[in-house]
């Protein structure tokens, strides 16, 4: 009796422990990958993405170095000869990226109003030009060259005032970096340019600036072990200043794209038109051809309203987050056409956001019959997605099973119907068509208390 006594206090100590166990992560994929995704990712679904950098002055497409000097693509060359000096460099275009009409509080209320939960900003493209004073990218960033502002620094703070999540976006690669080169020319045996370039901006970032995301991307050249992402990533997951709210994608070594990481892009534009088993998103753009700031871009290059919308339903009715890109230009300015699309979507998201935010697939995604209805659920409600009129103003939904206290409201709306209920389907009996439903475009229906 007396040596469980004594015990007790040791057992106590050991619960207490427990209790408070955070598991230490291992710099390996079946340790990295068992990490539970952070909650708020799966619940914001919609966030905005910006590409800006250098590549905003010249305006032809971010990877404009890229087919300039190392594909000689006929297209880009001839854009140099009609519009620059002989002789003028890549480089020469950092002093003029000024960003002097870059206003962050401004940016914060744009993202608001469109009604995205994160916002994904670009500290570093593949030409290698830093948003942030990088003390590894000497006289090639924002602070030495150029705007001479730190512009992620200033946009984080109008964020998080919003309680918009902040990520950010890195390229592991740089296209012309010497050290990068001499590490591809051995065959990535070398890690010069690991060590001396990648990861002290990767910590740099994580330490100074705290994202809740890390969007990496730049992989796809040489494998994971090469670039240490594994190591990184322990070390981000188990003692950095945000080990216990950062979210990563899955670019991290050519051979882990769609397999390893938080979560999965798998590519550019990546839509399945099942139910995927993990957490995904959709990274998309507006300008349907290029995600910097093109001096071309016509209005019908741009994504319509109804496209945003339509695909964001569809990727979240799939368990998927929806991030669309809007490449601001080199002053700063969130084009106005894009401005526009993304203030509608928040119009639309003030209403409707209810069947998005925090919503979880339903166990019928998609029903397409005369009408193409999505779904999505959350706690005990289902939301009908539905794109079209029906034409005699009734909607039959044959996924969901009613009940005896079954009952349909149409976001937006107060009245509540009962419906018409067969052993399976709905048929909801909708309002007159008038001017300010036809605005909504697309139309949502919650419906309470069935199967």
């Amino acid at each position: 009796m007396a040596v469980a006594v004594q015990l007790l206090p040791l057992l106590l100590l050991v619960a207490s422990a427990l209790a408070g166990y955070t598991p230490r992560y291992t710099p390996d994929w079946d340790s990295l990958d068992a990490r539970p995704l952070p909650a708020w990712f799966d619940e914001a679904k919609f966030g905005v993405f910006v590409h800006w950098g250098v590549y905003s002055v010249p305006a032809w497409g971010e990877w404009f170095w890229y087919y300039w000097k190392d594909r000689k693509d006929p297209d880009a060359e001839a854009f140099m000869r009609n519009n620059y000096p002989p002789g003028f460099s890549y480089a020469d275009f950092g002093p003029q990226f000024q960003a002097k009409f870059y206003d962050p509080k401004k940016w914060a209320e744009i993202f608001e109003a469109a009604g995205a939960r994160y916002v994904v900003l670009t500290s570093k493209h593949h030409e290698g030009y830093t948003n942030w004073p990088s003390p590894t990218s000497w006289n090639w960033n924002s602070m030495d060259v150029g705007p001479h502002r730190d512009l992620v620094g200033e946009l984080g703070p109008h964020l998080r005032e919003k309680n918009i999540h902040f990520g950010l976006y890195h390229s592991l690669l740089e296209w012309f970096h010497p050290f990068y080169l001499l590490d591809k020319q051995n065959n990535f045996t070398t890690q010069n340019f690991v060590a001396a370039k990648v990861l002290p901006e990767l910590v740099d970032l994580v330490n100074r600036y705290k994202p809740d995301l890390i969007w990496s991307d730049g992989e796809w050249e040489a494998p994971d072990a090469y670039w240490n992402s594994t190591e990184f990533l322990a070390w981000l997951y188990n003692d950095s200043p945000v080990k216990d709210q950062i979210v990563v994608n899955d670019r991290w070594g050519r051979e882990d794209l769609c397999k390893h990481g938080g979560y999965l892009t798998c590519h550019d534009k990546y839509k399945p038109d099942t139910l995927p088993k993990r957490k995904w998103e959709m990274c998309t753009t507006l300008d349907k051809k290029t995600w910097g700031y093109r001096r071309t871009m016509e209005s019908n290059d741009v994504m319509t309203e109804l496209e945003i919308i339509s695909e964001l339903i569809e990727v979240v009715a799939y368990g998927g987050n929806y991030l669309i890109n809007v490449g601001p230009t080199a002053d700063g300015i969130i084009p106005p056409i894009f401005e526009e699309r993304l203030r509608s979507v928040g119009s639309w998201l003030k209403i409707n956001g209810e069947g998005i935010y925090a919503s979880k697939p339903w166990r019928v995604q998609n029903y397409n019959d005369t009408i193409n209805v999505w779904y999505t659920t959350k706690e005990s409600a289902v939301y009908a997605f539905f794109t079209s009129w029906p034409k005699e103003g009734v909607l039959f939904l044959a996924s969901p099973i009613p009940t005896n206290d079954t009952k349909v409201t149409m976001l937006g709306e107060t009245q509540v119907w009962s419906g018409d209920t067969g052993v399976e389907g709905i048929s909801v009996s909708l309002l007159p068509y008038s001017p300010s439903i036809a605005d909504m475009k697309i139309w949502v229906l919650r419906l309470e208390n069935v199967q």
